[in-house]
Parts: structure tokens; C-alpha cells; sequence
């Protein structure tokens, strides 16, 4: 049996605090202060279809403006148990630190939920910065980082999203249920939102022509649900992506976008947890092994996957370390994919090659000094599979292994043989791209003793060659365990 995975943990961070949306219409809501935070709190509320009540003895005069100007239902006196036992929320901003704590333990004590003003200690939840669309609402935190952060994430947000897109909801919200129930859940009703958010719909309503929007949206779902009546239920996608050497934003904004629309995602053990959150919340995701030395599944069983996947006209991607095409075992799976007549589309990632020459700042190719470069497995290098490899590294090219810990001695050995210099350099880096990386420097001599370390734990990459000497090594360590105590 596959793993299908229903949450995420491990790499992925976790929050401190869990967004969440209150429902506030026709709900009584409570402010209680006499200054400016209630001011600015009774505001924010003002722009809901909550019922507002204010318990402000002495109010200020630009809240006391407020409240004549408004609606809002205000009591000049102490606050009452009458004034919040039927309330959703309660704000509290007396000011005044002692009141503060006395009102939020007896509102908190009748289990309806508090914010304090400006001392979060004594909060059940906290106001985030809000973008109003309405009925959009993107409400931003950033769990302590503090309030300059938050406002300027607002305003990038508030500049990306387009003043219509408050209207553009509301046409959408008019078409929900007949899009539900003539359009089949899944890759057809997305590409149909799709088109309804980015299409004719939305350029109608920016040019402020609201008949015309309506018009379009009634004819795309006319078009819809007549293309999928006339059509046979018709064979899903597959995408093979490079989820890159580990770290998130070196995913590619391709691979990004694919994520966001499969139903399936078929990921290996070496992707980390926190790319594969990427996808969409409710894809399945289907864990397949596949790292060096432990192969839950054979690529037999992954490549039939795929295909029964994608025969049920599911939106598939296969998600591998890296990049497909190197050492991603693409070829038995486009292989498959073919026989079955099933499309798709590779996606390429930054493989681990490149990732780990960036970390280093390491040229893989050097004018005058290296201007090949060989890519090969420490498998190949421990047997037959590439014979001329050796002879090419003597040429100057550089030489870029993967897996290769394991088999370092093998490998220095056959490269000295072929007449490779021992003091050729030679780089190893661990966790290329990734928060925990380690680097490593020596000569194709010291090379031996990479695979009697036990310290190292994630994929190493070696790479050999003398562009390896243009190299940053200021964070590096010696390869060699007498350079590394005699350094110390």
C-alpha cells in the first residue's frame, strides 16, 4: 500500500496563533474605553455588519464624535455583566493596566472571548491587519514580529489586489450554486474559476461595466457545462516536477503554480514537508519513498500510479528531489506515461549540482581551467556504467557526485589511478540549498575520509575538479580529520 499523508509536520514551522474568522453579523460586539484605541477598534468594527455596543463613561471628544455620528449604541456608565454575556467579542481599552486585567478575568471567566489592547498576554485572539474586498477579507499577522512588518506586508497586498476584486466576489458568489451543480468537481469547475477570475469576467467589471461581466460569467458557465456534457470523461494530467535541492524558494514559479492545481500529488522521502505544503490544502498526497538505500516502492508500482491516477481524470504531480531529468528516474515514467496515452509535462527544478556550487560560491566551469562538467551517481563511479569517466575528470573537467558518500575511497582511488593528481580540490556539501548545510574542503587524497564521518546525516554532494579552488571556504571545514584537529 502507498502512505497517503493527511497532515504535515517536521520542517514545516508552526503557528503560534491559528487564523480564524469570527461570524459577526447581527452579533452583539463589545468595545469598552473612553480613548483612542476604542476609537480605532469601534472603527474597524463599524466596517461590519456586527452590532456594536460602547461602555465609555467618559469618552473623548473624537470618540464621543464618533459614536454621535454613528449608529453605535453607547453607555455612558460602568461596564454590567448585561453589557457582554450575549457577546461574540469583547475589546478591551481602558488604558489603565490593573482595570484591563480585572475585566478581561470577568469577561473570560463567562468563556466569551477577549482582546486587550496592547497587551497581548491577556488576549484569546488577536486583530490582524486587514485588506477589505469585501466580501474578500485578508487578514495579516505576523506572530510577534511586530506592527511595521505587518503594514508594510498590507500595502504590498493592498497594491496587488485590484479595487474591483470586492465586486468580482459578489458576481461569483451569484454563480456558486449553478456552477456547482451543472460543472463536476474538480479540474473542470477550477479551470472555470479560473477563467471566471482572470478572464472577460474581471476585465468587464475593471472597466466598470457590470451588465457585461454578468453576461460573460452566465456564458462561461453556459460553455462549461456544454463542453463537459459533449465530452467523455477524458484521461487526467501528469507533471513532473523538481521540487529543487530542498530549500522553498528555489522552487521554480512553474512548479508553484502546478502544485496549486493537482488533485494528486506523488512525492519521494528526500522532498521536503514544507514544498509539499505548497500544494493545494485538499490534494492527496501519496508518499512513495525513494531514498538512497530505502525504495518503499519499486518504480514499477510509482509509474502504475501515475497512470491509474491519471486514468481517473485526475490533475497529478509527481513531485522528485531535485530535478526529474537527473537522476529522477523520468525516463521509466515518461516511458509509462506514453504507453498509457497519458499527457504531460515536465517541469524542471534546480538540482542539487547547482544548488551546492551556489552555497559554496564554486564555478563549475572556469575559463582557461574547466569548461566541461561530468554529472554522475557514486554507483556509477563504484562499477562499469560510465568507463571513460576517469579519463574525462584528467581532461580538466569538473566532476559533480551524487550519493557519492558512501563510495568516496572508491572514487578517489579510480581518479588517482587514471592519473588525476592527489591534490587535486575537492568540495562536499551537505544539505545543499537547506537552513542546516555544511561545507567541506580538501584534496582528492583526503577524500577517503568523507565516508568514515558520522556527523553526516542528509545528501551529499561531492564535487572534484580545479575549478573547486575558486571557492569560497570561509565557512567550509577540512575534509581531512588531522587538517580539521590541527585548525583547532
Amino acid at each position: 500500500m502507498f502512505e497517503r499523508v493527511g497532515r504535515v509536520s517536521g520542517s514545516v514551522s508552526l503557528l503560534a496563533d491559528f487564523p480564524v474568522f469570527f461570524r459577526v453579523a447581527d452579533k452583539p460586539v463589545l468595545v469598552i474605553g473612553n480613548g483612542e484605541e476604542a476609537l480605532n477598534k469601534a472603527r474597524l468594527l463599524h466596517q461590519t455588519q456586527a452590532r456594536i455596543r460602547v461602555v465609555a463613561d467618559h469618552p473623548e471628544p473624537v470618540l464621543a464624535d464618533f459614536l454621535r455620528e454613528t449608529t453605535i449604541e453607547h453607555f455612558a456608565r460602568d461596564v454590567k455583566d448585561t453589557d457582554f454575556l450575549d457577546a461574540k467579542l469583547v475589546f478591551i481599552a481602558s488604558g489603565d493596566e490593573a482595570t484591563d486585567h480585572a475585566l478581561a478575568k470577568r469577561i473570560q471567566a463567562h468563556h466569551i472571548p477577549v482582546n486587550v489592547v496592547d497587551r497581548p498576554q491577556l488576549c484569546d485572539f488577536l486583530i490582524p491587519a486587514i485588506v477589505n474586498r469585501a466580501p474578500v477579507t485578508i487578514a495579516i499577522g505576523s506572530e510577534g514580529a511586530g506592527p511595521v512588518l505587518t503594514q508594510m506586508i498590507r500595502a504590498r497586498i493592498e497594491a496587488m489586489l485590484a479595487p474591483q476584486l470586492g465586486a468580482l466576489a459578489r458576481l461569483a458568489v451569484q454563480f456558486r450554486a449553478q456552477a456547482e451543480a451543472l460543472i463536476e468537481k474538480g479540474a473542470a469547475r477550477r479551470n472555470f474559476w479560473r477563467s471566471f477570475f482572470e478572464g472577460k469576467v474581471a476585465r468587464a467589471l475593471e472597466g466598470g461595466n457590470e451588465k457585461a461581466a454578468h453576461d460573460e460569467a452566465r456564458l462561461l458557465l453556459q460553455n462549461a457545462s456544454t463542453q463537459q456534457n459533449n465530452t467523455q470523461k477524458q484521461n487526467g494530467y501528469v507533471w513532473l516536477v523538481g521540487a529543487g535541492a530542498g530549500a522553498e524558494d528555489l522552487l521554480t514559479l512553474r512548479a508553484h503554480r502546478v502544485l496549486m492545481n493537482a488533485d494528486v500529488i506523488i512525492y519521494d522521502a528526500l522532498v521536503p514537508e514544507a514544498i509539499v505544503a505548497m500544494g493545494r490544502r485538499d490534494a492527496t498526497r501519496i508518499l512513495v519513498g525513494k531514498r538512497k538505500g530505502c525504495h518503499s516502492k519499486s518504480q514499477d508500482e510509482i509509474s502504475q500510479l501515475l497512470v491509474d491516477e491519471a486514468r481517473l481524470g485526475r490533475q497529478v504531480v509527481r513531485l522528485k528531489s531535485g530535478d526529474p531529468l537527473i537522476y529522477g528516474r523520468a525516463g521509466e515514467e515518461m516511458a509509462a506515461l506514453r504507453a498509457a496515452n497519458i499527457s504531460f509535462e515536465v517541469v524542471p527544478g534546480i538540482t542539487s549540482a547547482f544548488a551546492a556550487a551556489a552555497d559554496m560560491e564554486l564555478p563549475l566551469t572556469l575559463r582557461g581551467v574547466a569548461s566541461s562538467l561530468i554529472f554522475t551517481t557514486g554507483h556509477d563511479m563504484q562499477g562499469e556504467t560510465l568507463p571513460d569517466w576517469a579519463r574525462l575528470a584528467v581532461t580538466g573537467a569538473t566532476i559533480a557526485i551524487y550519493m557519492g558518500r558512501s563510495v568516496a575511497g572508491d572514487v578517489a582511488s579510480r581518479l588517482m589511478s587514471a592519473g588525476l593528481p592527489a591534490d587535486t580540490s575537492v568540495a562536499a556539501i551537505e544539505n545543499a540549498s537547506r537552513q542546516d548545510k555544511r561545507f567541506f574542503h580538501g584534496t582528492l587524497k583526503d577524500l577517503p575520509e568523507l565516508a568514515l564521518r558520522e556527523d553526516l546525516h542528509g545528501p551529499v554532494m561531492v564535487i572534484i575538479g580545479e575549478a573547486v579552488a575558486g571557492a569560497s571556504l570561509k565557512n567550509a571545514e577540512p575534509l581531512s580529520r588531522q587538517q580539521h584537529f590541527a585548525a583547532a
